[in-house]
C-alpha cells in the first residue's frame, strides 16, 4: 500500500480548530464514509487556512513536527479509509 507524501488531516471530532506542523497538506472532512472531496490546501506566506469544503480552520504551528497535530487524533491514515 502506498505511503502519503502530503500529509492528511481530518475533523470527524467536529474541533474549531486543529494546529498542524505543515503548510501544504490535504483536508478529508471526516473519515470515510462521511469524507469529502479530498482537497489540497497551501497556506502560502499565511499560518492559518480555512477548508472551502468543511469549514475547519488549520494553524501552522512551527513547534509541531512536519505532518502532525494537535490534537493528534486528527491525522489521517490509510487504514482510516
Amino acid at each position: 500500500m502506498a505511503q502519503h507524501t502530503t500529509p492528511h488531516f481530518h475533523n470527524t471530532e467536529g474541533l474549531a480548530r486543529i494546529e498542524i506542523g505543515s503548510k501544504e497538506f490535504m483536508c478529508v472532512g471526516a473519515k470515510p464514509p462521511f469524507d469529502h472531496p479530498h482537497v489540497f490546501l497551501d497556506m502560502g506566506a499565511d499560518n492559518e487556512v480555512v477548508c472551502p469544503y468543511c469549514s475547519t480552520l488549520y494553524v501552522y504551528n512551527a513547534d509541531l513536527p512536519a505532518g502532525t497535530s494537535e490534537p493528534v487524533s486528527a491525522i489521517f491514515h490509510l487504514e482510516d479509509a
